[in-house]
Formats: structure tokens, C-alpha cells, sequence
């Protein structure tokens, strides 16, 4: 296991490094000078717009670019943006909301998703089971976008019921949003958990748990949850690297100040710095949260082994 660890860990530094060049690339690629659009309405002076296109190497190659940053990276300088504010300092302020919403989010996705998938599993064909897939059918089918300002409207604004922007009111302000950041993954989940319930129930390890007389809660819980959970955690463990990411449209809606916001900022204001910046610390929480799924296989199936 250990050898299997080090060699995936290995892996993650070509796989950094070709995410944080597409991104640079995708970057340099924007149409419109980032340098210019800094004056707004006031345009900048010829001579303030050269230096600094020169003091953050805007006249450079792509290639020249993407070497300097690397020089930096090793350094352990994510580099800074057109304001001069380290792009570390700006991961710094903001992650702690990110990582706040999607703790919840993720709560929220596994404790529901888990239960409703397990419940329908175990009741085939019932009216819950139908109501479990029609209800998750019905989630997955509508826009994030379109479900947050739903949420914001019936649940914040007429019910009254949860706050509808920012953090001010601490770890409840991260439930509506929270909840609808999961929606989808939550939708999942459950179906996901009731098809590995289905047929892990009809399996001959759990008939010959029934003949040996044992409690029906004893066989769900202990032998056919167990091994139902193997492709839960694969998609749970691999959506906590995701909903990191790709709470853009959830932070704006909501007007929370974390890295999903900072990204969207940062793209409107060609901060390429940023963008490469964050993105990178993204792609290396993805691959680190897939290697612990690798290595929780091996805990919850014990004839899994890494060589």
C-alpha cells in the first residue's frame, strides 16, 4: 500500500503540471488586454500600460510565460494579480468559505443520498422507491442555475427560512446553498446506492446470511451495506474534488466570497495569475481525494489489494 501511495503521489506532479499549462494557455488565449481594462473608464497612460505589461511578462511567448510561473510555483509563489495581491492571499481568505460549503454539501449529499438509496434498495418497486426516482429524475433534469434562484426565492425570500446571501449569519448561511450545491450529486447518490443495494440484496452472500437466521437489520447493515458502499464512495470521493471547484454558479447566486466566486472574478478580469493559481490547487485536491478512495477500497473490501 505504501508503495502504491508513494508511485500515485508521484503521478500527481505530470498531471499538475499539464492542467496548470492548459489553463495558462486558455488564459493567454483571452481576447482583450487585461492591462487595459485595469483604467475602466479613466484609460491607463501608454508608458503605465507598458510597464506593466513588462512587470508581469505580458510581452513575453506563451512558453516564456509558463516557465517564469513554474520558477515562481517552485518557489512556492503562486505569483500575484494586476493589483499586486498575492494570488496565495486571496486562496487564503477565500477557501475556508469554499471548504465550509462544501462540507455541507457533501453532509448533506451522503447522509440523504445514502438513506433515501438504501430504504429504496431494500424496497423494490415500492411507492418510496418510485417516489425516490422520480424525485431524483426531476432534480437532475434542472439547470443549478435555474434551481438556486428557485430555492433562493421560495425558501429565502417567501418562506423565510434561510438567509439568502452571504455568510453573516455563520454555518447557516451554508444550508440553502449548501443543499443545492448537492442536489444533483445528491440525486445521484441515491440512485446510485439503490441499484448496489438491489443487487447486492438478491446476492449469495446475503441469502446465506438469511438462512443462517441472523436479523434482517444485521444483513443490510453489516454484510449488504458494506459492499454497496464501494461505488458510493468512489462518487462521493471524487465530488468532494469537483464541488471544490465548481461552486461558481452556487457562490454567485448566493453572493459567497469563496473560490468558485474568486474564479469567476478573476475570468471576467483575464486575472490569469489567479485563475491558474486556484484551478492548480483545485486539480491537486481532486487527484488527493481519489487517492484516498483508492485506499479506503481496501477498507471496506478487504480482498481489494495494491501492489
Amino acid at each position: 500500500m505504501g508503495r502504491y501511495v508513494a508511485r500515485r503521489l508521484l503521478l500527481t506532479i505530470p498531471v499538475l503540471l499539464g492542467a496548470s499549462f492548459l489553463i495558462f494557455a486558455m488564459v493567454y488565449a483571452l481576447p482583450g488586454d487585461p492591462i487595459r481594462a485595469l483604467g475602466g473608464d479613466r484609460p491607463l497612460a501608454p508608458a503605465v500600460v507598458a510597464q506593466l505589461r513588462q512587470e508581469f511578462n505580458l510581452n513575453d511567448p506563451l512558453g516564456i510565460q509558463y516557465l517564469k510561473y513554474l520558477g515562481d510555483l517552485a518557489q512556492g509563489d503562486l505569483g500575484t494579480d494586476f493589483r499586486g495581491r498575492p494570488v496565495l492571499d486571496t486562496i487564503a481568505q477565500r477557501l475556508p468559505v469554499t471548504i465550509k460549503l462544501t462540507v455541507v454539501a457533501i453532509l448533506i449529499e451522503a447522509i440523504i443520498g445514502i438513506v433515501a438509496g438504501v430504504l429504496a434498495g431494500i424496497r423494490r418497486n415500492s411507492f418510496f422507491d418510485n417516489v425516490v426516482l422520480v424525485s431524483t429524475t426531476l432534480v437532475v433534469s434542472i439547470p443549478i442555475l435555474v434551481l438556486a434562484f428557485i430555492a433562493q426565492f421560495v425558501f429565502g425570500l417567501k418562506l423565510g427560512l434561510f438567509p439568502i446571501s452571504g455568510v453573516q449569519e455563520g454555518w447557516y448561511s451554508f444550508l440553502l446553498p449548501g443543499l443545492v450545491l448537492a442536489s444533483g450529486s445528491l440525486a445521484y447518490v441515491a440512485r446510485l446506492t439503490r441499484t448496489s443495494v438491489a443487487e447486492n440484496m438478491r446476492a449469495d452472500y446475503v441469502r446465506t446470511a438469511r438462512a443462517k437466521g441472523l436479523p434482517n437489520r444485521t444483513v443490510v447493515v453489516r454484510h449488504t451495506l458494506r459492499n454497496s458502499l464501494i461505488p458510493v464512495v468512489t462518487f462521493v470521493g471524487a465530488d468532494i474534488g469537483t464541488l471544490l471547484g465548481g461552486a461558481i454558479v452556487t457562490e454567485s447566486v448566493f453572493n459567497l466570497p469563496g473560490i468558485g466566486r474568486a474564479i469567476f472574478d478573476a475570468v471576467r478580469a483575464q486575472e490569469g495569475a489567479v485563475v491558474v493559481g486556484i484551478v492548480t490547487l483545485m486539480v491537486f485536491f481532486f487527484i488527493f481525494f481519489n487517492l484516498v478512495v483508492d485506499v479506503l477500497y481496501a477498507v471496506l473490501d478487504p480482498r481489494i489489494r495494491y501492489e
